[in-house]
């Protein structure tokens, strides 16, 4: 029974895999490359973190048959991707061109590295100064604490004899 109900499942769940497949017809194949490379790299405005190639939302489906119809029109990848740039913002492209608003979103991974390389660089310097018992600044001298030993009392001393004798035994 076990066997029968898995089969059963997996059939439609497979049926249901097989319907969401999409089949695209291009007139010229090398415009299938070029479609693949297209969806991959603009982002569904609906589901924000997928591909137009992941995505199954409805507008993801009317953006991949409108990218089929721009490149059947003959358009280059540029000109598709300007012209639903300019009907979807920036937002729609996975990876946006460098400009005034993404700057620092483009700078940030070499600030990053740079601050962390910098950090490491005081780290080790550091260590390594307060290793070597060198100051930071070598023109300062300090001069070492003294060592100031009290005076012991004649009776201090004497029991003091007393106790070193008694571990000595």
């Amino acid at each position: 029974m076990k066997h029968l109900l898995t089969l059963v499942l997996a059939l439609l769940f497979s049926a249901d895999l097989m319907a969401s497949a999409e089949v695209v017809e291009f007139s010229d194949e090398s415009l299938r490359a070029r479609y693949q490379q297209l969806i991959q790299e603009l982002r569904c405005p609906k589901c924000q973190n997928q591909s137009l190639a992941d995505s199954n939302s409805p507008i993801s489906q009317d953006l991949r048959a409108q990218v089929q119809q721009l490149l059947e029109e003959g358009m280059t990848d540029k000109e598709i991707k300007e012209y639903l740039k300019a009907r979807y913002s920036e937002f729609i492209l996975y990876r946006p061109e460098v400009n005034q608003n993404t700057w620092l979103l483009w700078a940030a991974p070499i600030l990053f590295v740079i601050c962390g390389l910098w950090v490491i660089y005081y780290l080790y310097f550091r260590r390594v100064t307060a290793a070597s018992g060198h100051e930071l600044a070598p023109h300062i001298e300090v001069a070492p604490p003294a060592q100031s030993t009290p005076e012991l009392s004649p009776a201090d001393q004497q029991r003091l004899q007393q106790l070193l004798k008694r571990n000595n035994q």
